[in-house]
């Protein structure tokens, strides 16, 4: 982590960074749960690089005592990305099994060219969002017998189901939606009976954190530009009410002078008259 710029925004890659160390720690024992799941909100939550810093500095990385670091020059997130998390050799895990229990898979992983998986009275979620691809095309193979399992995929991943369903079925609605260029395919496939596969495309909760702070700061921005107009009404408003008040009270004075100029005449009238009866 850096420290010369504490106050510079952090990206959703240096939160995914930090993330990363804490799964790790979780997995080695260096934090339970509890610990886990706050310091992950933190990340998720955090703005700067001041804030992410203090989140692992009592852990180690990589085997190394030091904080992950972050970069400073940001670049432009997008389909480039895909080439970085199709990583080719083998999957981190290849196959799931729920019998009358659960499974997941979910946060860092490494999908195979090929995940078996079977549920049987129970069910399974397939969390792609963060994952790596072996290969740029993956089969995700799904049997659910009396259960149900779940892939969900982020966006820019093509999707095409190929289930088949007896009494059951296959969630078709994410098929024909076009992929990032250089993105992934995943082909889902496999048999239902009495059960089903269900496909969601979903955002990350790092993506959905900062949609929502763009949300935050364009209701921010609409509100300020209100209050200036409002500001700005009310400007006019008062300047007209205090125009039409000081011409007011120029005519009042106009009234003043003429009342005063004929009181004058008056006067001078009535002097100019004693003096000829004189």
């Amino acid at each position: 982590m850096t420290d010369d710029a504490p106050e510079l925004r952090a990206s959703d890659a240096d939160r995914e960074r930090v993330a990363e160390v804490l799964r790790d720690a979780l997995a080695e024992g260096r934090l339970d749960m509890a610990e886990f799941q706050e310091r992950l909100d933190t990340t998720y939550s955090a703005r700067t690089y001041g804030e992410l810093a203090p989140i692992t500095q009592d852990l180690p990385v990589g085997g190394a005592g030091v904080a992950p670091r972050v970069s400073m020059t940001k670049e432009p997130e997008g389909s480039a990305d895909w080439a970085g998390r199709i990583t080719g050799g083998e999957g981190s895990s290849s196959w799931a099994v729920a019998v009358m229990s659960g499974f997941q898979r979910k946060g860092r992983w490494t999908v195979p060219r090929r995940f078996n998986s079977v549920a049987f009275w129970g069910g399974g979620d397939i969390d792609l969002r963060e994952a790596n691809f072996a290969d740029r095309e993956v089969v995700i193979n799904c049997v659910a017998i009396m259960g149900g399992m779940n892939v969900i995929v982020p966006p820019g991943v093509e999707v095409i189901v190929r289930g088949v369903g007896v009494m059951g079925g296959f969630d078709h609605r994410e098929e024909g939606v076009p992929g990032d260029p250089g993105g992934p395919r995943v082909i889902v496939t496999g048999f239902a009976l009495w059960g089903g596969v269900g496909v969601e495309r979903k955002l990350t909760r790092a993506e959905r954190q900062r949609q929502k702070e763009e949300r935050r700061q364009e209701k921010l921005e609409r509100r300020a530009a209100r209050k200036g107009l409002h500001s700005s009404f009310r400007e006019e408003v008062e300047g007209a009410h205090d125009r039409m008040l000081e011409g007011h009270r120029d005519l009042l004075r106009e009234h003043r002078d003429e009342r005063r100029d004929q009181r004058e005449l008056r006067r001078e009238e009535r002097d100019r008259r004693r003096r000829g009866e004189d």
